[in-house]
C-alpha cells in the first residue's frame, strides 16, 4: 500500500513536472502575443493618465492632427467642406492660443482643407463611437466635446496595435522565434518616435500610417509567398488608404521587391499576378476608388477635382538636404532614432542571404530618403525625430529581427541588445524631454542637444 503511495506520488510529480514544461513551452511560443496584450494594457493606462484627465483632452487634436480631424465634424456634424465653423470652435468655444492652427487654404475662392482625408476615414468608426457617447453623456455633439477627442486616442492605440501585429507576422515569414518578435515589437514602439506619436499627438497621420503601411507589407509578403486573390485585393484596399492619408505614402509600392525576398519569387509573383488580370483589375479599382474619394471632397469644396492644397509648398530636387535629415541636430533621423541606425546592422545579414533583397530594401529607404529631404521644410515641421519616418518603422524593425536572429555569435548578439536597450532609454528620456520643451520643436542645434543631453533634472 505503501509502495503503491509512493509510485502514484512519483507519477503525480512527473505529470506536474511534464505539465509546467508544456506550459512554459506553449508561453514560450506565444510569447509575442502576450508581449502584444501586456503592451494594449500599458499603452492604454499611458494615454488614459496623459490624455483624459482635467482639460487635457482639449489638447490631443492639434497641430497638423486638426486637419486631419476636421473633415469628420465637417461632414456627419455641421454639413460644411468649407469649414466656415472653423473660426467659431477655434476662437471661441474651445478657443486655446497656444493650438491654435489654420489648416484651411483658399482655392478658387472658397476655403478647404489643406490635408487630405484618409486620416480622417480611418478615425471614422471611433469618431462614431464617440459621437453615440457624447449624446448618452449629455455633451455638445459638435464634434469637439470631449468624448470626441478621447475617441481619437483609441483610434491611435488601435492602429498601432494593428502595425504591431502586423509587424510581428512579418517577423514570422522571416523564421523569428517568438522572443525575438516580442523583443522588437518593444523595440519599435519604445525606442522610436511611435511611442510619442500615439500618445502625445494621436491626432498627427503618422500611427495610422504606421499601422497601414505595416499591414501593406505584411500582405505583399503574404502574397509573394502564397499568391492569393484574397492578399491582392486586401492590398489594393490598405494601399488605397495609405494613399488617401498622404499620397507621398504611395511609394510604399517600390517595397513590393524586398517584400517578395528573393528575384525568383519576385518574378514569379508578377506572373501569377499576370495571368490573373481580373484580381489585379479590381485592386486597382479599389484602391483608385478610395482614392477618388478625396477628388470628390475637392469638387464639392470648390468646383475643382484636381487641386493642390499645399498651394506654394513644395520640393526642390536639385537641393535634397539628405545628411541634415539623417543626422543633424535640428531633426536628425538617425540622431534622435539611434535604433533605426542599429537595425540596419541586418543588412549585412540579408545580404549573406539575399543580395537582392538588400539592393531593393536600401534603394527604396535612398528613393524616401532622397525625396523627403528634397520638400522645402525637409524637417517637417515641429516634431520628435523626424516624424515622417515614423510612417516607415515596419522596415526598420524587420531588419531589428533579422538581425537578431542572424547574429550566432552569443557575444555579438548580447552587445547589440545592450544597444537596443540603451536606445528604448534615451529615446524615453528624450520624449520626455520633448513633451517638456527640453528638447524644442524645431530649433534644435549641437550647443542645445548637449546642454539637455539625458538631463531631467530640470524639468
Amino acid at each position: 500500500m505503501k509502495k503503491a503511495g509512493y509510485s502514484g506520488l512519483f507519477l503525480s510529480t512527473l505529470n506536474l513536472l511534464y505539465f509546467y514544461k508544456m506550459k512554459s513551452l506553449a508561453l514560450r511560443k506565444n510569447l509575442h502575443n502576450i508581449t502584444l496584450m501586456l503592451i494594449a494594457a500599458l499603452m492604454l493606462i499611458i494615454t488614459i493618465n496623459i490624455n483624459w484627465g482635467k482639460d487635457h483632452w482639449n489638447q490631443i487634436v492639434r497641430s497638423d492632427g486638426e486637419g486631419n480631424y476636421a473633415y469628420l465634424p465637417a461632414v456627419f456634424v455641421h454639413h460644411d467642406l468649407n469649414f466656415g465653423f472653423f473660426d467659431y470652435y477655434e476662437t471661441v468655444k474651445y478657443h486655446d492660443p497656444f493650438n491654435y492652427v489654420d489648416y484651411r487654404v483658399n482655392i478658387n475662392g472658397r476655403n478647404i482643407n489643406k490635408t487630405w482625408s484618409g486620416a480622417a476615414m480611418v478615425m471614422s468608426p471611433f469618431y462614431f463611437c464617440g459621437h453615440i457617447w457624447a449624446g448618452l453623456k449629455g455633451y455638445d455633439q459638435d464634434g469637439f466635446s470631449k468624448p470626441y477627442p478621447i475617441s481619437i486616442t483609441i483610434a491611435a492605440l488601435f492602429y498601432l496595435l494593428l502595425g504591431l501585429w502586423a509587424l510581428s507576422k512579418s517577423l514570422k515569414t522571416y523564421g523569428c522565434a517568438s522572443w525575438i518578435r516580442s523583443l522588437v515589437l518593444i523595440a519599435v514602439l519604445f525606442g522610436t518616435n511611435l511611442f510619442y506619436y500615439t500618445v502625445g499627438e494621436p491626432s498627427m497621420n503618422h500611427v495610422y500610417s504606421f499601422g497601414l503601411i505595416s499591414t501593406f507589407f505584411f500582405l505583399l509578403r503574404s502574397y509573394f509567398l502564397n499568391p492569393s486573390v484574397k492578399f491582392m485585393l486586401l492590398a489594393g484596399f490598405i494601399l488605397g488608404l495609405i494613399m488617401l492619408i498622404r499620397p507621398l505614402n504611395g511609394l510604399v509600392i517600390f517595397i513590393a521587391p524586398f517584400a517578395a525576398g528573393s528575384f525568383s519569387a519576385f518574378k514569379n509573383g508578377i506572373s501569377n499576378t499576370l495571368k490573373n488580370p481580373v484580381s489585379l483589375i479590381c485592386a486597382v479599382i479599389i484602391a483608385l476608388g478610395i482614392l477618388s474619394i478625396q477628388l470628390i471632397i475637392y469638387k464639392i469644396s470648390c468646383g475643382s477635382f484636381f487641386v493642390y492644397s499645399y498651394v506654394n509648398e513644395s520640393f526642390n530636387f536639385l537641393q535634397p538636404h539628405m545628411f541634415d535629415f539623417l543626422f543633424s541636430y535640428k531633426k536628425g533621423f538617425f540622431l534622435y532614432t539611434p535604433l533605426a541606425l542599429i537595425a540596419l546592422s541586418g543588412c549585412w545579414i540579408f545580404w549573406k542571404q539575399s543580395r537582392f533583397s538588400t539592393l531593393t530594401l536600401i534603394s527604396y529607404l535612398l528613393l524616401l530618403i532622397f525625396i523627403y529631404s528634397s520638400w522645402w521644410s525637409w524637417w517637417f515641421g515641429g516634431s520628435f525625430s523626424s516624424r515622417i519616418m515614423t510612417d516607415q518603422l515596419v522596415l526598420f524593425g524587420v531588419l531589428l529581427g533579422i538581425s537578431l536572429m542572424g547574429i550566432k555569435k552569443r557575444w555579438i548578439k548580447s552587445i547589440l541588445l545592450v544597444f537596443v536597450v540603451l536606445s528604448i532609454c534615451l529615446c524615453q528620456i528624450q520624449t520626455f524631454q520633448y513633451r517638456y520643451h527640453k528638447i524644442h520643436w524645431a530649433d534644435m542645434n549641437k550647443e542645445k542637444y548637449w546642454d539637455v543631453f539625458l538631463r531631467i533634472d530640470q524639468i
